[in-house]
């Protein structure tokens, strides 16, 4: 073949079956991929479990109650009226068909003049009835004590006390139950904000460990609302659902109805809880729960900036982090955390909404650590100023998950540019609400031979009518 004939060869019609087999490529390796991470995930699972099981005194089998109608697990909540409170219980055995839940209740505990009557749901777990009940009280009165017992006529509990509009928040990821109870009950706190990973783990044991650790709590629970967000231990591995976290608790139900998103007000914060767990197996329920959460939060969103006169601090809470500096990268800076951050394919992530609409603090927890950051936005520090959280210029980032647990302190890698203070102590992190424009935050170790050891304090501030919207950040996101 000469060079003429050469440069008169007509070349073959371009075929795509190698743009077909690259797709086809990428979809088994992303399927590879959350396999590897699923396997990951249920092995780091059955280690902590096992290591629980080690701890007789932890993971106790429950005596055998059934028909017994004694009040359990007796806490409180809040719902999206400010005026309102939630009292939620259980029982091993069911009512008399004669006999109704009710809540007696007043501002003097020898005159519970009040009354309201309760719901109840059946509840069946690996063969375990659980008979759960709740009620509403309405048109309480602002900062007020008020005395309350739950039950059925001749079956109630022991009267229980609370006191309406909390100031002193605690927030806490992987509970340390006796440091956290013994300074909740010493009224260093008013309301507990828990960013999941709640008993390690609700269902085990046909849900006993559950069951105690609700025995555990209730006297601190049952004196104050408990709030709360599923993380990746109230997922059920087995039954590949969050059941038992669903069913035992009783979360403002203008989200998904189910505990996993919602909003509330306190005092001058706009609170709204997230879940990440729908990025964290979504390979288990798909990508439509992330879709409706996206669209509930941006409403949500737009409410929340539309009564900032009212409630100038929109914080959310979630249980896994957008940001962190700990040795586990995985988690920190990498698959995981990118698409619960930024989203991924035609999955939506969250900080896109919380730039957008200038949420002013998110909790989160999963690393069992504290780490407090700069403001900080697509990983561009916001901490120019003398003070970068008076009038931030974007989000403040907080991993408070170091309440304690029966597994780990995490450990540090390098540190981030975006690391204002980290701590590989066990503690937790109270919120004080002092005015319309000041939160004043205390980190507090439980490990101290000294009670109240703050190990971390803050200021964060703004002027009444501030609301986060940096140029950078809109334009960024195309606004």
């Amino acid at each position: 073949m000469n060079e003429q004939n050469f440069g008169q060869i007509e070349m073959p019609p371009r075929d795509d079956s190698f743009v077909r087999l690259y797709q086809n490529m990428k979809s088994e390796l992303e399927n590879v991929l959350v396999k590897m991470k699923e396997i990951f995930e249920e092995r780091k699972h059955d280690e902590e479990v096992a290591l629980l099981a080690e701890n007789d005194d932890l993971l106790c089998q429950r005596e055998d109650n059934d028909g017994d109608i004694t009040p359990r697990h007796v806490h409180l909540s809040l719902n999206n009226d400010p005026q309102s409170m939630v009292f939620a219980w259980i029982t091993f055995g069911n009512l008399p068909p004669s006999s109704i839940p009710i809540v007696k209740y007043g501002k003097d505990n020898n005159n519970l003049e009040n009354t309201v009557t309760g719901s109840y749901s059946i509840f069946i777990y690996n063969g375990v009835i659980r008979y759960m009940y709740r009620a509403t009280a309405t048109n309480l009165e602002y900062n007020t004590r008020y005395y309350y017992t739950v039950g059925s006529e001749g079956n109630f509990s022991k009267i229980f006390t609370f006191k309406t509009f909390p100031q002193d928040l605690g927030i806490v990821n992987d509970v340390s139950m006796i440091p956290l109870r013994t300074a909740g009950l010493r009224g260093d706190f008013d309301m507990i904000i828990h960013v999941g990973d709640l008993a390690y783990d609700l269902h085990t044991n046909n849900g006993a460990l559950g069951d105690q650790y609700m025995e555990l709590m209730e006297p601190l629970i049952s004196s104050m609302p408990y709030m709360v967000i599923a993380g990746n231990h109230e997922y059920d591995w087995k039954a590949k659902n969050f059941e038992n976290y669903e069913r035992r608790f009783y979360m403002p139900k203008n989200g998904d109805g189910k505990n996993q998103y919602y909003s509330f007000g306190v005092g001058p914060i706009q609170f709204i809880g997230v879940s990440t767990e729908f990025y964290g197996f979504f390979y288990d329920f798909g990508i439509q729960p992330v879709l409706d959460q996206a669209s509930w939060l941006e409403k949500e969103l737009q409410k929340a900036n539309q009564n900032r006169n009212n409630k100038p601090w929109v914080m959310t809470y979630q249980h896994r982090p957008f940001y962190c500096s700990n040795e586990n990268s995985m988690e920190c800076d990498a698959f995981e955390n990118l698409v619960i951050r930024t989203g991924y394919l035609n999955m939506p992530g969250l900080e896109p909404l919380y730039g957008k609409y200038g949420v002013d603090i998110n909790w989160s927890g999963h690393e069992h650590s504290y780490e407090r950051m700069f403001p900080v936005f697509d990983r561009q520090l916001y901490n120019q100023d003398s003070d970068p959280y008076h009038n931030a210029k974007a989000t403040t980032y907080i991993i408070t998950g170091s309440a304690g647990c029966h597994s780990y302190q995490a450990k540090f890698g390098n540190p981030s540019p975006f690391s204002a203070k980290r701590l590989n102590k066990y503690g937790y992190t109270v919120m004080h609400i002092k005015n319309m424009t000041h939160l004043y935050f205390e980190q507090i170790d439980t490990q101290a031979t000294e009670t109240n050891t703050v190990v971390d304090s803050w200021w964060m501030s703004k002027d009444l009518d501030y609301v986060i919207n940096d140029e950078n950040i809109l334009q960024f996101l195309d606004l």
